[in-house]
């Protein structure tokens, strides 16, 4: 502490002694007579109490982490919403928030208490510390706020005020859109080049220098730049003559033992480019020009207008004549949408596990760089599917909450053909609400979210079939589907019929990556996304209070699954058969079962062996699934050997074939028309976090959420991952005698840390403590603990 803190904290104390003894002398004098020297400090400790409440210097930090709208740089975008909520980071040392303070004003200079010309809370008494929303004077369209916030914590704690935070408004009313919820580029400055996203972040441009570049022959350059991105070429040249021609290829594969690109992109979407640039005579920068990108697919994404055009490189080579021109450097100008690298963090023991995360980590930082979350290069397009496991992916890396939010709400508008990818909207919002704590999409778009369910389609029984004459044009048009192939999709790619030739989107086997699935009118894989959506949407209305519709759901999904097993699964063989009638079992049709809690706790085992006798044989799409229910169902092991597997059909066969981004299909092999930049595939990040470690909200927002460990062959894992409330950090050591781990829970949210149950000898910080004992829906037992803001150190033993 400097001197002058130490004179004015002195100087504090002095004025408030003089008040004390001064008010407690009026007191007495007033009702007691002349003052007693015990009763006077008694009185005079009580009045130390109410001024120690009333000016106390900050004990704990001040909040970080603020947000609005749940945009965490709101000031390099607009709100549309006149109503905005804020949220922040309540700091561990105060256990949980006791009340808060949060003050709006028109500048920074008035961002005081007692000038906040917007709005001033006062001291509010309050648990929460997101999703909170504005109470103050109306806000003006396409204007500018500044708000900061001051909490109160346990035991009398209290901050500062945080950092403050501007933020923009837009347009609140009566917006032009196309659809629903559709998001503009609006300038910030009249006149000035600083355009920005509506309700969302914008993508910016990063410069970044290649880990490679030399002259590799005469007249020739070669870049690699260490990953693939999204972006543009600068480079900086010498000319001998004016117009001399040189040709720049950029792609993302590189030949192999050459330093020059692959220029025989074949049948595959690899990113790759030509461009003839003509140079000036001199010393000159020049930046390519990329032609735009095209796409037939019905919802693709464009660029904004005030972007140049760019495509997925990692890799650059330049020819020229000989002796003409020298390339002085080359920069990839990638464009990225805001990503914080320092907000999430995996290491584990195992390798191959350790590239895996950090290709599906670079994945989801790299490919939302048109504002949502597109398929890849090829469509650049929305799918729900695509999205829902890019959003469990995202969450896991990053505290972004909007692109999400922006994504699903393009999605419920604009359908994409296939029956299961309509639940995915269901997922989606569900876990926007468990992760924000806000119910702002589900009440906004609540019909819209029930026709999702696909209730229209069900039968007597309650099954459902997208082949009756219930898929009529007003049900497609309930889904905002505009097309007319609406069917079952299981899986993709499909597979090539015997004799047929193969197409350039299939499969080379008649099996495809939907092992052989049997298609009948009655589908097991779409009846069991039917189930989890009514489970979800159940949940859902009872979130906003329509407790009526979440009974109509759940005796429905009651009446599905009784359908289910009747309808599905043959005793005999202890398997899920592919549809009603069908006599084929596949890996999907028991995956689906398991991971949406279909599977009786009898027939575990011969549907889990059943399963594991299938490998991988489903897309990087289907593994989402199949990871999810084996570790459900306790097969933690078997699930890691799949993520950590070698083979042609895993995440390592991406990398070793040179893709720095997760891929659309396992290889070429199964897909000729793949890209190398498909976010889909990216399902281990959030694995890893939701199932390894069994990091899961059970309280909206994470006022509460689960730890529970499952780590297979493991030995040793170190996770940091992001949520609404702050970092949740867990550091896991497997020894013989038991486990040691190192947690570190946010402030304002409580865990329940849940162990096997062979350990039932538990410390925390080498305190013996008591723990509950549980069982799980497949009938594990566990033994939990409770666990508060902070870090602790936990020993389980047997």
């Amino acid at each position: 502490m400097s001197d002058k803190h130490v004179v004015v904290s002195i100087d504090k104390a002095r004025t408030f002694l003089s008040k004390v003894w001064s008010l407690t002398d009026h007191l007495f004098l007033q009702f007691v007579g002349t003052p007693n020297p015990g009763h006077t400090l008694g009185i005079v400790l009580f009045f130390m109490f109410l001024f120690s409440c009333a000016d106390q210097e900050p004990n704990i930090p001040s909040s970080t982490g603020l947000l609005t709208e749940l945009l965490r740089e709101p000031e390099k975008a607009v709100i549309t919403d006149s109503l905005p909520e804020f949220s922040w980071v309540f700091p561990s040392e105060g256990k949980y928030q006791q009340a808060f303070r949060i003050l709006v004003a028109t500048s920074e200079e008035l961002l005081e208490e007692g000038k906040a010309d917007m709005w001033d809370s006062k001291q509010e008494y309050s648990a929460k510390s997101v999703d909170v929303s504005y109470e103050g004077e109306s806000l003006t369209e396409q204007s500018t706020y500044f708000w900061k916030v001051k909490v109160w914590g346990l035991e009398n704690t209290q901050s500062g005020y945080s950092e403050s935070q501007q933020f923009n408004t837009g347009i609140f009313q009566n917006r032009e859109q196309e659809w629903p919820g559709q998001s503009h580029f609006v300038s910030l400055a009249a006149g000035k080049d600083q355009w920005v996203s509506e309700d969302r972040q914008t993508a910016t441009f990063h410069a970044i220098v290649p880990i490679v570049f030399k002259a590799t022959a005469s007249g020739s350059y070669f870049a690699d730049f260490g990953k693939a991105a999204f972006g543009t070429l600068e480079f900086t040249a010498i000319s001998q003559v004016e117009g001399a021609e040189i040709a720049i290829y950029l792609g993302e594969r590189q030949n192999q033992d050459s330093a020059t690109v692959n220029k025989m992109p074949g049948e595959s979407n690899i990113g790759f480019e030509k461009l003839l640039v003509n140079l000036k005579e001199g010393t000159h920068d020049y930046r390519v020009d990329i032609p735009a990108h095209h796409s037939r697919s019905p919802h693709t994404q464009k660029l904004a207008p005030f972007y140049p055009e760019v495509l997925p490189y990692r890799f650059v080579e330049i020819i020229g004549d000989s002796g003409v021109f020298e390339i002085i450097s080359v920069t990839q100008r990638a464009l990225f949408y805001p990503f914080d690298e320092e907000a999430s963090s995996f290491s584990t023991d195992n390798e191959n596990l350790n590239q895996v995360l950090e290709l599906c980590k670079y994945t989801l930082k790299a490919t939302p760089f048109l504002g949502l979350y597109a398929d890849g290069n090829r469509e650049r397009m929305p799918y729900e599917a695509d999205a829902y496991i890019q959003q469990l992916g995202h969450y896991a890396v990053d505290r972004e909450f909007s692109i999400a939010r922006y994504t699903n709400n393009f999605l419920l508008h604009h359908a994409s053909w296939p029956t299961e990818w309509q639940t995915h909207t269901l997922f989606m919002a569900w876990e926007d609400y468990m992760n924000t704590g806000n119910t702002e999409f589900i009440r906004t778009y609540y019909d819209d979210l029930r026709a999702k369910t696909l209730m229209a389609l069900r039968m007597e029984d309650g099954l459902i079939s997208s082949k009756t004459d219930k898929v009529t044009p007003d049900f497609r048009a309930s889904l905002h589907y505009d097309g007319n192939k609406f069917r079952d999709i299981v899986d993709w790619p499909q597979g090539t019929p015997e004799g047929e030739k193969q197409e350039r989107n299939a499969g080379p086997t008649p099996e495809g990556e939907r092992d052989g699935y049997q298609f009948v009118d009655y589908n097991t894989v779409v009846n069991a996304f039917y189930y989890q959506g009514l489970v979800c949407m159940s949940d859902m209305a009872k979130a906003v209070g329509k407790l009526e519709d979440a009974i109509i759901f759940e005796n429905e999904a009651a009446k599905v699954k009784q359908a289910f097993q009747r309808a599905f699964f043959d005793a005999e063989r202890g398997v899920f058969l592919d549809g009603e009638g069908a006599t084929h079992a596949s890996l999907h049709a028991n995956m689906f079962s398991l991971a949406f809690g279909l599977v009786e706790t009898e027939q575990l085992p011969t549907v889990i062996n059943f399963i594991k006798s299938k490998g991988m044989a489903c897309s990087v799409y289907g593994a989402q699934y199949l990871l999810d229910g084996l570790f459900d169902a306790g097969e933690a092991a078997y699930a890691l050997s799949l993520m950590t597997s070698d083979g042609q059909r895993s995440w390592m066969n991406m990398i070793r074939v040179g893709s720095t981004m997760t891929t659309e299909a396992w290889d070429e092999y199964y897909k000729p028309n793949l890209t190398w930049n498909h976010a889909w595939g990216a399902a281990p990040v959030n694995v890893m976090v939701r199932k390894v470690l069994g990091i899961q909200a059970t309280s909206p927002g994470y006022e509460t959420f689960h730890i529970r460990p499952k780590p297979g062959e493991l030995k040793k894992i170190q996770i940091k991952t992001p949520t609404v409330r702050g970092t949740i950090a867990c550091n896991l050591e497997v020894q013989e005698s038991g486990w040691e781990m190192m947690i570190t829970i946010p402030g304002n949210s409580t865990a329940t840390l849940s162990l096997p149950e062979r350990f039932d000898s538990i410390t925390i910080d080498g305190k013996a403590v008591g723990h509950t004992s549980a069982i799980d829906p497949n009938g594990e037992s566990y033994n939990a603990i409770i666990l508060e803001p902070g870090t602790a150190k936990i020993n389980a033993y047997e």
